[in-house]
């Protein structure tokens, strides 16, 4: 009698535990780890291209050297701030993004000094830098779309009764999203 009580709770806890979603909750795990992984490289990418850019400017804007050393400074913090996909949280990928920010700063007024120099938007090398940046720009600008849209597939998903429940007993939790800067809903003033 008490095996088949045993074989009864065995029945019936079999398809509780298959059905409580843990292997989908790895897998929308992964795929947000991956994402971020992703965003990672693309803004390594960036970080790339910036001496490369940086040594182009150089020769024609010898004395803009304080824009150029506000680059490379800004390049320097952005690639010191690493966040493991494991130790992904939202006070790590604020300070990763603060980093980020700074860089994309520095990165701008550098535009607006090479504006100034004819000779400078002219050269094949520069226009070809200027253009891979605007392009991984944009890669790093859909890398965080996708980051964000992982997160909100595996944080809607974990939320879900009854996964909420086998969420927190498998040490499932909520990831944080890519938030836009403060002020970046102001379009930004250019000036010459």
């Amino acid at each position: 009698m008490k095996t088949l009580k045993h074989l009864l709770l065995i029945a019936f806890a079999i398809p509780f535990f298959t059905s409580c979603g843990y292997n989908n909750m790895v897998d929308k795990s992964e795929m947000v780890d991956a994402s971020w992984a992703q965003v990672e490289n693309v803004y390594q990418r960036r970080a790339d291209l910036i001496p490369n850019l940086v040594n182009t400017v150089k020769g024609y804007a010898e004395h803009e050297q304080e824009t150029l050393t506000g680059v490379i400074e800004a390049r320097s913090k952005a690639t010191s701030v690493n966040i493991s996909a494991d130790n992904l949280n939202e006070a790590n990928l604020a300070q990763f993004q603060q980093a980020q920010a700074g860089l994309t700063s520095a990165l701008s007024k550098l535009m607006v000094v090479m504006e100034r120099y004819p000779d400078l938007k002219a050269n094949q090398n520069f226009m070809d830098l200027q253009a891979q940046l605007e392009g991984t720009e944009n890669r790093i600008a859909v890398e965080r779309k996708k980051f964000n849209d992982a997160t909100r597939d595996y944080n809607s998903y974990i939320k879900k009764f009854p996964r909420v429940i086998y969420a927190s007993w498998f040490d499932f939790e909520k990831k944080p999203y890519f938030q836009a800067e403060a002020g970046s809903e102001k379009a930004p003033k250019v000036e010459f």
